[in-house]
């Protein structure tokens, strides 16, 4: 484990209720983190002593509507039904593969996707699972939301990178819901505030732009216009500077971007025009209390990382602040997914050369190794960590080859924190 600069305490200070989560942490474990990682003999995921993990699915399983479930699972979120069950909906790059495409495909020739598992809350076992959407291209994250998950396509290919709204109660495949004013670029993932009902967005590629999508009415949130980051005054702030440390904060204000389709103009040059700040592929986002985290895969002196905090004010005067960035060997890898924990740290899923691990953060600025990608020396990217609503598990994808985990043990309890589990 590695401490960051000091300048990340000044950072993480706002965070809410970061002395009594600091102070459990430390009371069930000693420090950040917890403990040494332990050789899988399974050579599927190395964990910490006390914790377990079962495989839920694996691309190729056929599952309840008779579909083989897709490979390169990505972004994921959980939600619990009625019964107390957890319900995840998930992504993939590739969803259908050789089945053939399904009717209220979006794009036949598209393979692309969101499936939906259902899983016994005491017995971690698949009661069902069915393909949600698909014809869509590069399902990469998206996030959750009341209604369920929104999927985004990584791509700006002509008639796609669309985000989609999909429904948690789907137990067939759906006709796709399209959201036009979410935007038209390589979409990565999204925070959806229930407070606000504005959405927050990311984007990957390396000149990208932060972007919020301000309904024009909160009864329906998934219409309205597209606006992206700006630093206040400052024109085209580059995220990467030299001069930028852990710790430092900025005030943000939001600009319109005026054609979110991206028909003549892509949407980030468009805010760029308007002096938009530029990041280098903006990836995981996740929203918790507050607070939106973000990370950006290739961001930072070393082209290794960059995580960040956006502190959303009701006021208008939100503040933007680098909450670590990769500066040698051992502190971050490439960070793409995040979630926010129910104690209070984050965790990252890291895509980057192996062996790759999930990565936590603490309220002080540790970052320690919780979990290590077993598979073929960890080769390949984790994605789709996240938690269950009561707390209890943690769901994340192994791209390769294509396993749905979910992951138990001596988590700290801390019920008033909010870990954007809904």
């Amino acid at each position: 484990m590695k401490m960051l600069r000091r300048s990340f305490l000044v950072g993480m200070g706002a965070f809410a209720g970061s002395t009594s989560i600091l102070a459990l942490t430390r009371s069930a474990h000693g420090e950040a983190g917890f403990g040494d990682l332990e050789l899988d003999p399974d050579g599927i995921l190395d964990l910490p002593f006390g914790f377990s993990y079962v495989v839920l699915q694996t691309g190729g399983d056929v599952m309840s509507d008779g579909i083989a479930a897709g490979g390169l699972p990505d972004g994921m979120c959980c939600h619990q039904d009625n019964n107390g069950n957890y319900v995840l909906l998930r992504n993939h790059e590739e969803q259908y593969g050789t089945n053939p495409a399904p009717d209220f495909a979006f794009d036949s020739t598209a393979i692309g996707g969101v499936s939906r598992v259902v899983i016994d809350r005491n017995t971690l076992a698949v009661l069902s699972s069915n393909l949600v959407l698909t014809g869509t291209v590069r399902n990469c994250a998206g996030g959750p939301t009341p209604e369920g998950w929104v999927s985004c396509e990584e791509t700006d290919d002509v008639g796609h990178g669309y985000a989609f709204l999909c429904s948690k109660d789907a137990t067939a495949v759906e006709a796709p819901q399209q959201l036009l004013t979410f935007g038209r670029f390589e979409h990565e993932a999204i925070a959806f505030d229930q407070k606000s009902k504005i959405t927050y967005l990311t984007e990957d590629v390396d000149d990208s732009v932060i972007y919020r999508h301000v309904p024009d009415d909160v009864d329906d949130p998934y219409v309205g216009k597209l606006q992206a980051l700006k630093i206040i005054g400052e024109e085209g702030f580059e995220t990467t500077s030299e001069n930028i440390q852990v710790g430092d904060s900025w005030d943000v204000e939001w600009v319109d971007v005026a054609d979110p389709e991206g028909l003549v103009q892509a949407t980030r040059y468009q805010a760029q025009d308007l002096g938009a700040a530029i990041f280098v592929r903006g990836e995981g986002m996740w929203i918790a209390h507050d607070t939106i985290w973000f990370t950006c895969t290739d961001g930072g002196p070393t082209e290794q990382g960059q995580v960040w905090r956006l502190d959303l004010n009701e006021n208008g005067n939100d503040k933007l602040t680098l909450i670590a960035q990769a500066e040698g060997e051992g502190e971050l890898k490439q960070p793409d997914n995040i979630t926010a924990t129910p104690w209070g740290d984050v965790i990252t899923c890291e895509d980057g050369d192996a062996p790759n691990h999930l990565r936590g953060i603490s309220p002080d600025g540790i970052i320690y190794t919780f979990a290590r990608n077993a598979i073929d020396g960890g080769a390949s990217e984790f994605a789709g960590a996240c938690f269950s609503p009561d707390g209890e598990v943690l769901f994340v994808n192994i791209q390769g080859p294509a396993k749905t985990l979910a992951i138990k043990g001596p988590w700290p309890k801390a019920p008033d924190v909010d870990c954007g589990c809904v």
